[in-house]
């Protein structure tokens, strides 16, 4: 199990005293970038880059930057650090990543996604249709958390109404570091890693007799160097679709109606008037809102590239987020602006070889349910009483919104 060591503690980097500064951290990534775009943190021996450019390059650049390595961000839920498991694509390098990655990719596919979307439309038209416009809603509970999980168990190919234990495992399995209380993580961590394996191989053993249109039949049916894989390792796949899938998605639903309200007030009606729009919209929202994000790499041989000397070990972190606002490449970079022509440049799944896997999936499930809610209400409204600081918690990635109340207008 993940130990003190391995951890890196992104709060103790970070000069946020509250929730809500950490909701808005534009001023602080704005000074990094301009005062300290390479820096080294003593405390958690870490190198920290900040600038589009120095992001883009750690991501893409892995003869300098590993992503090989024994201290990460978000602690896993197994004693195994990723770097001997055949399965896991984030802690590996090309080409060995390619041959992890093929096993996935192959489910992901351009026919799969169209075979895929009847499914989703029907799933997010079902949402849609329990809403109830009388009443306030709270987007996070009746949306962003539901729809991915249904889609996802869906396209897994496991009973939709055990959702519910899904988002419990997930929420538990990647919870971010928490210094003062480790082992009691650890435990939590196995104890939901372990359920989650009971759940899921009796469903594994009756798809390997009766397969089906799913992911997990797929999975079943994959080699890697002429093997079947195992159902450890099927779990394994399975249980990191389910997190990335399933934040990711939920994470960015909720920054669109946020962002719709709060950062850009009116944009809905121009999305009313104009639905095709909600792509842009979507890209924007990723590059503007979707603040949580960064990736840890191992610095892989001695480099002075991005300036100062680096050592072969050292550890660097690249703030996607924060590149994501570089004047140098984003226009007026500080405001949301859906008719940007370059928001799609945005780091926020990463780039390079570790391009998420998911981004396709994710923006087809957003897309689907943005523009069912949008043609279906005129208009929503943020709620007077709304209390930002309240509504705040952390999961995987970071800070994010536990509800949304909003009025909506038929």
């Amino acid at each position: 199990m993940t130990n003190m060591k391995q951890a890196i503690f992104v709060d103790e980097m970070t000069p946020f005293k509250t929730k809500e500064e950490e909701w808005h951290p534009y001023a602080w990534f704005e000074d990094m970038r301009k005062h300290h775009p390479v820096s080294f943190h003593e405390g958690q021996q870490v190198w920290n880059v900040f600038t589009y450019d120095h992001v883009k390059r750690v991501l893409s650049d892995h003869e300098l930057f590993s992503s090989v390595r024994d201290r990460t961000l978000v602690a896993p839920a197994s004693q195994n650090d990723g770097t001997s498991d055949r399965t896991n694509i984030l802690f590996s390098d090309p080409p060995e990543h390619r041959r992890r990655r093929s096993l996935l990719s192959a489910a992901f596919t351009p026919r799969h996604l169209r075979s895929w979307e009847p499914r989703i439309q029907a799933i997010a038209e079902a949402f849609i249709d329990d809403i109830d416009p009388s009443r306030e809603i709270d987007i996070v509970k009746s949306l962003a958390n539901p729809f991915p999980i249904t889609v996802i168990a869906e396209l897994l190919g496991v009973p939709p109404e055990d959702r519910h234990l899904f988002q419990q495992w997930v929420e538990i399995i990647f919870l971010p570091f928490d210094k003062e209380n480790m082992s009691d993580l650890n435990k939590r961590k196995a104890a939901a890693a372990q359920a989650f394996s009971d759940y899921l191989q009796p469903i594994i053993k009756e798809k390997r007799v009766h397969p089906a249109d799913d992911i997990i039949s797929d999975l079943i049916n994959a080699e890697r160097d002429g093997e079947p894989l195992t159902e450890e390792e099927i779990i394994k796949m399975t249980r990191g679709l389910l997190g990335a899938g399933l934040e990711t998605t939920s994470h960015l639903i909720t920054n669109c109606f946020y962002a719709f309200l709060y950062d850009s007030p009116g944009i809905y009606r121009k999305l009313r008037e104009d639905p095709e729009l909600v792509p842009q919209a979507i890209e924007e929202v990723l590059r503007y809102r979707f603040h949580i994000m960064k990736m840890e790499r191992r610095v892989k041989k001695d480099t002075d590239v991005l300036g100062p000397e680096m050592k072969e070990g050292e550890m660097i972190v690249a703030w996607m987020s924060a590149a994501n606002l570089d004047e140098q490449t984003f226009d007026h970079a500080d405001q949301f602006d859906i008719d940007r022509p370059n928001n799609r440049k945005h780091l926020t799944f990463s780039t390079g070889p570790h391009f998420c896997l998911g981004a396709p999936l994710a923006r087809l499930e957003v897309k689907t349910i943005l523009t069912g809610f949008i043609k279906r209400f005129s208009n929503i409204r943020s709620i007077p009483s709304f209390d930002l600081e309240s509504h705040l918690s952390h999961s995987i990635f970071g800070q994010s919104l536990n509800s949304l109340p909003i009025l909506a207008e038929r």
